[in-house]
Formats: structure tokens, C-alpha cells, sequence
């Protein structure tokens, strides 16, 4: 096998390699990464861990993300966009999430701007940067899974433009692998093609 090729795990099935370094990565692999989501509030929460992860590895968001969730009131948009000083103060001080001021701020300023949007926009937004998967060829290795590509840069400039914040071309990257917008698990991987 090339490097970067999907590997076979303890119960003898392939998967992407990256997958294979801790049980809660086989579990979010297998289950969650790649599949659609779709719901603001589901994708504000994605928008916003893609954003505390930026500079960290996935691995230190995903064991937080319970945390996340009980201090950002499950990414309600609405009931984000509510937090005051004292809940910026409070997230702050919270040792259960990343406390970074900057993706904090970021996270609170997506809320307040996210509530003005209609229902579904922020989905429909999203959704409308996906590729036709008829043009993405399966990636054989994790050399051919790209960083960013021309719809994670138009979508980028896309949210960037209607006031969202820390959502870069590489973090809209991840985030339409992690929402599947894009299926980026190897070719021989267990988990390719589960919708």
C-alpha cells in the first residue's frame, strides 16, 4: 500500500488512516464524518467547531464537544445570540472548551448574525457550494484529499460576505467534508459512500 492509503483496522475493515489513531476517531469516522447534515442549528455548530479547531488538532475539539454543547446551549442560534458579557466571561473561564477569546468572540458574532436569517438560509447557503460528486473522483490516498478547493473558497468568501467570521477556505473546507458535502473517505474505506 502507498502512504496515506486506507489501513485495515482491528475488526478487519479498511479505513481512512487517520481513523485508526483512537476510538473516538473510529467511532466519528464510521458515524458522523462525511454524512450529511443539514439544520442551521446542526451547522452553526459545525461552523463553529470547524472554527475552535483551527490551529488544533480535530481530536481536542471532538473530546470537548459535549463540553461545547452544554456551554453554547446545544448551538441554539437564537439562544446564542442571546449571550451577554457575563456569558462571554463564563465561556472564558470554561476549562470544558477551548478558551480562545478571538473564536469566542467569533462564535457569539455568528449567532447574532445568524438570527436575522430566515429559516433554512444558512443550510441553503451551505448546500448551494456543493460539488457534483459525478466530478470528484474517490481519493486513493490521503495525498489526494485537498486542503481547499474552489467551492470551500467560494463558499468561504460566500459566508464571509454575509458577516460570518473564522470561516476560512480551509476551515469551509473541513467543514463541507465533515457535513458531507463532499465524500472524502479513501476509495477502499469501510465508511465510502455512506449517505
Amino acid at each position: 500500500m502507498s502512504e496515506g492509503a486506507a489501513l485495515t483496522g482491528p475488526d478487519g475493515a479498511a479505513r481512512c488512516p487517520w481513523a485508526l489513531s483512537t476510538p473516538d476517531y473510529v467511532t466519528y469516522h464510521d458515524e458522523e464524518w462525511g454524512r450529511p447534515v443539514h439544520g442551521d442549528d446542526a451547522l452553526f455548530e459545525r461552523v463553529s467547531l470547524e472554527a475552535f479547531q483551527s490551529g488544533l488538532s480535530w481530536i481536542t475539539i471532538l473530546r470537548r464537544r459535549a463540553g461545547f454543547r452544554a456551554a453554547f446551549a446545544d448551538f441554539k442560534i437564537a439562544a446564542v445570540a442571546g449571550f451577554t458579557d457575563e456569558d462571554r466571561a463564563r465561556l472564558l473561564a470554561d476549562p470544558g472548551i477551548i478558551r480562545n477569546g478571538a473564536k469566542i468572540d467569533a462564535t457569539l458574532a455568528n449567532a447574532r448574525v445568524l438570527a436575522a436569517w430566515a429559516p433554512g438560509e444558512l443550510d441553503e447557503l451551505i448546500w448551494s457550494h456543493a460539488p457534483d460528486p459525478a466530478g470528484r473522483p474517490a481519493p486513493r490516498t490521503l495525498a489526494d484529499v485537498p486542503a481547499i478547493t474552489p467551492e470551500s473558497t467560494a463558499l468561504s468568501k460566500a459566508l464571509k460576505k454575509r458577516g460570518l467570521r473564522f470561516v476560512g477556505p480551509t476551515t469551509a473546507y473541513a467543514l463541507m467534508q465533515a457535513c458531507g458535502l463532499v465524500d472524502d473517505h479513501l476509495e477502499t474505506c469501510v465508511a465510502r459512500g455512506r449517505r
